[in-house]
């Protein structure tokens, strides 16, 4: 009988052992080192290097084939390669593969079989294997990149394995982008990260006391934007259905559309209330449009409206327009004369908030449709996409100026020139807490006239003096946490003191803005069911799809 080596697969959620007396009895050897290559491509697929060295027990039998289990049926077989001591080997079969499960491919050693007591080095690259990675579970934007080693059963394997997992991920993506998950038992807490001699990061995962027999997991997650959306497998929530009884599952069917129908219908209406962004501005043109203002963009974004006019109220302020004389209700001191640098929006916002109670509501809410139609006037001819990207760049490079300050004095002033910028990020709130909680706050010149509670603040002296002759500086200040409070808590006085229901004050933007088409209407104005003479009754067509994850376990020989 032909010996062959069965590999268990990678990638395997619910692998079943071989019974014992499957396993060929003289099969006994080491695995000392293991060294695996795990590729992310550009075009979503995944190629594999594996690198065994295996040491033959002087008792056990000649090892003349690898069965090397794949993680599902859609790889490339004419992608595969493999060697053994670099002597290249010709017989890869995928009709001959004998594991468990179906997906896989037999590599037959041929004239380089490795003897009882000797040592051998296998090594099998796969070229492309497709239907690979998933939609991280924390963050929509990232892609889930997950990989199990190949492993034997126990009875045929003993000692230590030196093993090495090494993720190359796609290219361009840049070092602060992408996460590694938490790894494996006997694995150093983060993985040894590098670039290859390609330019793409890797990370390393090494364990010198690993085992052969023990399945380990490794993941990581980067932008999806640097892959094809249409490679990320997104599993079908009704797998399940092809083991239900037709009887059970027809009714159920009925009654899950009709309710469903009405769930989506709603959940979609109150989702519509919140895109206030006309489609023309969804239309794509080419070219990034540049110059938009921090509340220009936040409209692009299609950030909460109470977020938005926040931006407003900071603005108006750091440009002496405004001081609030008061925080609940919230109310204004327009300064006379009005900065020339006041934007059209600055103005309508001024003008909204002199009025009170229903008036206020509707002139701030004529105040957003107005920037809206701005901001679409804008767009027109540029590509939303490319400007969305050059924005959310911006966003991310103040965030990181303010982080990289080292000291308070210069984190302070930094956080001034970007403020606007910083809260586009949709962790602003928590991001700005964490930021300055453990710091004082040099509180900007203008900031008297946004918190009518702040006087006279306390002073700390600098240890640079202004000129030879003078003494310290005395800058006021602020507890860090408080600052952050007061900035965090400026859009909670708009939603809760100004605007009300913000839901509601959006979906009457939205109604101008975005309106819902109208709906088509018939000659009859009425339903007609067909049938000749046949009562009414529920019909329902359920379409099925399963989606899972492929187990594909090699034996440990024939």
């Amino acid at each position: 009988m032909i010996k062959r080596i069965g590999l268990m697969a990678l990638l395997a959620l619910l692998c079943l052992a071989l019974p014992t007396s499957a396993l060929a009895q003289d099969y006994y050897f080491q695995l000392p080192q293991l060294t695996i290559d795990v590729f992310w491509n550009e075009d979503g697929t995944q190629s594999l290097d594996y690198t065994f060295v295996f040491a033959n027990d002087p008792s056990g039998h000649a090892i003349e084939y690898v069965d090397l289990g794949l993680p599902n049926s859609d790889f490339d077989v004419t992608s595969i390669s493999a060697s053994v001591d670099g002597n290249p080997l010709t017989y890869i079969s995928r009709s001959e593969f004998q594991g468990e499960g179906s997906d896989g491919v037999a590599v037959g050693l041929g004239a380089h079989s490795i003897p009882p007591g000797q040592t051998g080095t296998v090594r099998i690259y796969v070229g492309k294997v497709s239907s690979v990675l998933y939609a991280d579970s924390k963050d929509p934007d990232y892609a889930s990149a997950v990989f199990k080693n190949a492993y034997f059963i126990s009875s045929i394997i003993y000692g230590k394995t030196d093993l090495t997992v090494t993720y190359h991920l796609p290219p361009g993506v840049q070092p602060d982008e992408p996460r590694w998950h938490a790894a494996p038992s006997g694995f150093p807490d983060e993985p040894q990260t590098g670039f290859d001699d390609e330019g793409r990061i890797i990370y390393t995962w090494n364990n010198p006391n690993a085992n052969g027999y023990t399945q380990y997991q490794f993941g990581a997650s980067f932008p999806k934007s640097y892959i094809p959306d249409s490679s990320i497998v997104r599993p079908n929530p009704f797998a399940w259905i092809k083991h239900v009884d037709a009887e059970i599952l027809i009714p159920f069917c009925c009654v899950s559309f009709f309710v469903g129908s009405i769930g989506w219908g709603i959940y979609s209406e109150n989702k519509r209330k919140l895109q206030y962004l006309p489609p023309k501005i969804k239309i794509e043109g080419h070219g990034i449009k540049r110059g938009l203002t921090a509340v220009e963009a936040a409209i692009l974004l299609e950030e909460p409206l109470d977020k938005v006019l926040t931006m407003i109220l900071f603005s108006v302020i750091k440009k002496n327009a405004a001081e609030v004389t008061k925080r609940d209700p919230l109310t204004l001191k327009v300064s006379e004369p009005q900065p020339e640098s006041l934007t059209s929006y600055d103005k309508d916002f001024l003008t909204a908030m002199a009025e009170s109670g229903a008036n206020r509501t509707k002139a701030l809410r004529d105040t957003v449709v107005a920037l809206v139609r701005s901001v679409g006037e804008k767009m027109k001819g540029f590509s939303r996409k490319e400007t969305l990207d050059y924005y959310r760049d911006i966003t991310k490079r103040a965030w990181s100026q303010v982080e990289a300050a080292n000291t308070p004095e210069v984190k302070s002033q930094v956080f001034d020139n970007v403020m606007e910028w910083t809260m586009l990020d949709r962790n602003y709130d928590d991001r700005t807490r964490d930021v300055f909680r453990n710091a004082p706050v040099y509180v900007p010149t203008w900031w008297g006239r946004y918190d009518p509670s702040y006087h006279s603040a306390p002073k700390v002296s600098t240890s640079a003096p202004s000129s030879p002759s003078s003494g310290p500086v005395s800058m006021p200040h602020l507890p860090g946490s408080d600052f952050a409070a007061s900035v965090v808590n400026g859009v909670q006085t708009f939603s809760g003191k100004v605007l009300g229901d913000v839901g509601n004050f959006t979906s009457r933007v939205t109604g101008v803005t975005n309106p819902p088409p109208k709906p088509s209407t018939s000659s009859s104005g009425r339903s007609r069911g067909g049938g000749g003479g046949r009562s009414g009754g529920c019909a329902c067509a359920c379409a099925c799809a399963c989606a899972g994850c492929a187990c594909a376990c090699a034996g440990g020989g024939r």
